[in-house]
């Protein structure tokens, strides 16, 4: 997409119209690009720089960890998907902690421990049977050499939902909840780690709904079981996550947003992907997650928040929406301005947006090891509530079409496609209920 010199107008709007206050928020740091920063350069520029106080890698990358030692950022690392069978064995499992933290903790602030990335909705079973146990003896190991003081946790695609529409009938998929999560849950609990989600509203996005999505004036979804009304789909999605949670004896673990953004830019056929829609979503995001406000259902309560992406990365693809999560450019520039930077800077030009339309398509993810792209849900099934249909200033279209992924090294190109147009036909049911 070709980017004009000068910001449009409702852009300059948007930005005008987002609080001044910057506020802590942590990021997501791919490294899917072949322009990116040296990650010394990346340290220094989010200390110095910007407001984000924490990052999340998705793998265990040395130099990147190395980078950060001294900064006070902390950094969340992740246990590849494969790795995780071996983990379960408590020699593999010190010997890992040996090559991997002992040598950069406590001089890189290492905060969690990822065990994976959504490992229930990839698979296969004898992964998943082995998630909680690895998370255990990883624990263990830490303790027995003095760091407890790192969590671990796991990151879920809402594809662990049965439904989400409304909360109050929310709940996990059957299977998962009693066989996996709720031993998961009881682990967290235990360790005061925090449940790790990743809801993106850019999935459940339709021209009914978009005001819903990015935290715009509506209608607002009416639960009618707890009388509760809700103006936005992020409150939504975290209530149903805490409903679920509720369900299996849990509702006090904390929930961590791994990963959540929106692109600024997209396929032809994603008009909602654009700067417009991404500053109004993350600044949103931002002003919501710091105000302490919490959720109908969690009133109160601060989640700590990961924002998906640190940076635009070239190298993801086959969609444009895959390769524009970024809140920055490989140079440093602003993709948008929401209030992240310490200091002033120029505002980036960014092109007008699109006028709304429904999209057809999910965008999908290239395979690789620690692929970070966010995309639809292509190997399990998901479902979705009916809803009136209304216009942008009316009750929101219910939706549970906000699932993402990540495509994992197990997972074969021929299955990613295949499943794409299958995703794709089941959004557009979706949007047309």
């Amino acid at each position: 997409m070709d980017i004009p010199q000068h910001p449009s107008l409702p852009f300059l709007l948007v930005l005008s119209l987002l609080p001044a206050a910057a506020y802590s928020i942590g990021v997501n740091y791919g490294t899917l690009g072949d322009n990116l920063p040296p990650p010394s350069e990346v340290a220094h520029f989010l200390k110095t720089r910007t407001t984000i106080d924490s990052i999340r890698i998705f793998d265990v990358n040395t130099t990147i960890i190395k980078a950060f030692a001294g900064t006070g950022i902390l950094v969340s690392v992740t246990v590849p998907n494969g790795d995780i069978p071996s983990l379960t064995d408590a020699r593999n499992a010190r010997r890992w902690i040996d090559a991997n933290i002992k040598p950069f903790y406590p001089a890189t602030k290492i905060h969690y421990i990822c065990m994976g990335t959504e490992v229930l909705h990839w698979g296969p079973q004898p992964l998943i049977d082995s998630l909680v146990p690895a998370m255990q003896v990883l624990h263990a190991a830490l303790v027995k050499e003095g760091f407890d003081e790192i969590k671990i946790s796991t990151p879920h695609s809402l594809g662990i939902l049965l439904q989400s529409v409304p909360p109050s009938s929310a709940s996990f998929r059957p299977g998962w909840d009693v066989g996996t999560l709720q031993p998961m849950l009881k682990f967290l609990k235990e360790t005061k780690s925090g449940f790790m989600v990743n809801p993106y509203t850019y999935f459940g996005w339709s021209p009914a709904n978009a005001n819903f999505c990015l935290f715009k004036p509506n209608a607002g979804l009416f639960d009618k079981a707890t009388g509760l009304t809700y103006t936005n789909q992020f409150d939504q999605l975290m209530d149903a996550v805490h409903v679920s949670m509720k369900k299996l004896g849990y509702p006090d673990v904390e929930v961590v947003v791994a990963e959540t953004g929106w692109p600024s830019a997209g396929d032809p056929a994603n008009v909602h992907a654009n700067p417009v829609n991404a500053a109004a979503y993350i600044g949103g995001l931002m002003k919501k997650v710091s105000s302490g406000d919490g959720t109908p259902l969690m009133p109160g309560r601060k989640f700590e928040t990961y924002i998906f992406a640190l940076f635009n990365e070239n190298l993801k693809g086959p969609s444009l929406d895959e390769k524009n999560f970024g809140l920055f450019r490989p140079d440093f520039t602003q993709v948008y301005n929401v209030g992240i930077m310490h200091a002033p800077q120029a505002e980036a030009s960014s092109p007008s947006p699109s006028p709304l339309a429904a999209t057809t398509d999910a965008p999908s993810s290239s395979e690789g090891r620690g692929d970070d792209a966010p995309f639809f849900n292509k190997t399990k099934p998901f479902t979705s509530s009916p809803a009136p249909a209304s216009s942008n200033t009316a009750a929101p279209a219910a939706t549970d079409a906000n699932v993402r992924a990540s495509s994992l090294g197990t997972v074969s190109k021929n299955v990613i496609f295949a499943s794409r147009s299958a995703a794709a036909i089941i959004l557009a049911m979706t949007l047309l209920v």
